[in-house]
């Protein structure tokens, strides 16, 4: 077989751009080694790349910032034809083709070998949400300052993610939903109170859990409530941005007068676990989902033909959790 069945975004545009395309097998390179895909978790990143707000990014382009799969074609002999792997970030998806394919030509210094015997449906989503949600868990700190999480923007998958992560440790959670029937979810990830989000400050339903406000607060709502974090955090606690839901840049931002004297702001980005620096941590949230005592928050497992509407699914807010595609 040369050809393979890929995902391409011919265009910037809504979901429709995405199309089915027959395309030749990538041939290998110095440096790089060709992935038999068997799992890609989507993410909101790639919305905003399909919307054409990545900048940088020539289309067509097979977007995807990650995948799982099985090496098919080595040029690393740490990463031998038929060891399980990993991708993520590294310009996957926007510099070159990424995740949504039957196969994927994929930088070694991306792979991340993995042992499991999880479906891969499961492994699939675990990648990119749960080293975010790793990383910023312990850029907050939270391994050594147990306290109080607020989460903006509870039900996307890192959120659910970070609560599953956090509530193991011992700390209190708390998380906002702009739908109120996805507290359920929340609340089966271990957030212990749910804060519905009405476009708001949520200073005062805040205040009346914690009067001075929780200690760390994980932005995942992005620009349009960043502002609001600095006021509601205590005085001394930690913002720290790791998503975009609303988007990337924060218009207008004056740092002293919104950065109460004290408080920290800081941020996150995957891309800094990537490759080997972010092996030993999925090694690590692989073995607690064999054990149990992590359950990744699925919300459907579409096929890769499925694409278009998986798309459409991320821009209406109907997903709570993770989306899978599978190319088989």
């Amino acid at each position: 077989m040369t050809t393979m069945r890929a995902a391409v975004c011919v265009r910037a545009g809504g979901p429709e751009v995405l199309e089915m395309q027959d395309r030749e097998i990538p041939d290998v390179r110095d440096g790089w080694s060709l992935v038999q895909v068997k799992g890609v978790g989507l993410n909101r990143s790639e919305l905003r790349t399909r919307q054409g707000h990545s900048p940088g990014v020539t289309f067509p382009r097979v977007l995807g910032i990650e995948c799982v799969g099985v090496v098919a074609v080595s040029t690393d002999p740490d990463r031998p034809a038929g060891t399980t792997v990993a991708a993520v970030m590294g310009e996957m998806g926007r510099a070159f083709d990424g995740g949504y394919a039957e196969y994927a030509l994929l930088p070694n210094a991306l792979l991340m070998p993995v042992r499991t015997r999880l479906p891969w449906e499961v492994l699939a989503a675990l990648p990119e949400t749960y080293l975010t949600a790793r990383g910023s868990l312990d850029v907050l700190g939270l391994p050594e300052a147990p306290g109080r999480l607020l989460i903006r923007g509870g039900t996307s998958s890192v959120g659910l993610a970070a609560a599953a992560l956090a509530a193991a440790q011992g700390i209190e959670v708390a998380a906002t939903t702009r739908q109120p029937g996805k507290a359920a979810a929340l609340t089966a990830a271990g957030v212990r109170h749910v804060l519905i989000d009405d476009g708001g400050s949520l200073a005062g339903r805040m205040h009346a859990i914690w009067p001075g406000g929780p200690d760390h607060v994980l932005e995942l709502v992005g620009a349009r409530t960043v502002a609001d974090s600095l006021r509601l955090v205590r005085r001394g606690g930690t913002v720290c941005v790791s998503g975009s839901l609303s988007g990337w840049a924060l218009p207008d931002f004056e740092p002293i007068a919104a950065i109460p004297s004290g408080t920290r702001l800081t941020a996150f980005h995957s891309g800094t676990m990537t490759g080997r620096a972010g092996a030993a941590a999925l090694r690590r949230v692989v073995a607690a989902v064999e054990a149990g005592t992590l359950r990744p928050a699925v919300d459907r497992v579409l096929r890769l033909a499925d694409v278009v509407e998986a798309h459409r699914l991320m821009e209406a807010d109907e997903v709570t959790g993770k989306l899978v595609l599978l190319p088989g």
